[in-house]
């Protein structure tokens, strides 16, 4: 159980790093977030490349989370529809962001666990141009760490959180797994899917948190596995589902 235990302890140290660090930046986003949706505007979430896109996942849609979360899941910019892969190809944030209805003022969480895929980049710019209000997650240190004429960074050289108006650290370390076994050169187990989780929930908790104290009530998802989930979630469902571009009814 010793690596086990070693993972367990490295986990809880990041997240306790981040409850300690990251609490301004929560809140800052979390106060972003609770205006807008007070406001009736869509939270979007993209997270852009490879497994980032499971971020936008963790809270699209999920039991105990905010139903105005447009998730987006444009094709080729994630590992599940990667039939060429798009998330290294410059000039298509554009049309991620009209497909997506991301209007001047809305609020647009970005998520790329390490802070340098170049479609993230891309998406960040536009949406710096289109007066868009950019919250970014990623690891900071990570992304100082690339070099600069690293292959697959954004021909502008940039890191989304230098783009943000909010910029969260996720605190994922370099290289992301990290574990070592004896014998065994690369690290193995990675880090940074269940930290920039934990970084999202947290900020959900803290935006419905302020939507309370402002008197305004947050509509809520439960499970769709308890009873009473369809009498709960369903009108929810047909109220959103001409607004949330990836929101389907379960039955």
């Amino acid at each position: 159980m010793g690596l086990l235990q070693d993972y367990q302890v490295i986990l809880s140290d990041l997240m306790q790093k981040i409850l300690l660090e990251e609490s301004e930046n929560l809140g800052a986003a979390a106060e972003l977030l609770a205006q807008c949706y007070a406001e009736d505007r869509l939270i979007h979430v993209f997270g852009a490349g490879g497994h980032s896109a499971v971020a936008a996942m963790e809270i699209f849609w999920r039991a105990g989370g905010l139903t105005k979360i447009n998730a987006m899941f444009p094709s080729g910019t994630n590992i599940l529809s990667a039939q060429p892969t798009t998330a290294k190809i410059t000039g298509l944030a554009p049309y991620i962001l009209n497909y997506y209805d991301v209007n001047p003022g809305d609020p647009l969480i970005l998520v790329n666990f390490y802070g340098l895929n170049p479609i993230a980049v891309d998406v960040a710019l536009e949406a710096q141009k289109r007066g868009v209000k950019l919250i970014t997650v990623n690891s900071h240190s990570f992304a100082k760490q690339v070099p600069m004429n690293f292959k697959w960074r954004h021909p502008s050289k940039k890191n989304i959180h230098e783009l943000a108006e909010v910029a969260i650290d996720n605190h994922v370390p370099y290289p992301d797994a990290v574990l070592k076994v004896d014998k065994l050169e690369q690290e193995i187990t990675p880090s940074a899917t269940i930290l920039t989780c934990f970084v999202l929930n947290c900020l959900m908790t803290e935006t419905i948190s302020r939507l309370v104290q402002m008197g305004v009530q947050p509509e809520v998802w439960i499970s769709n596995n308890i009873p009473g989930c369809d009498e709960h979630n369903n009108p929810l469902v047909d109220k959103y589902k001409h607004r949330i571009h990836h929101l389907y009814p379960v039955v």
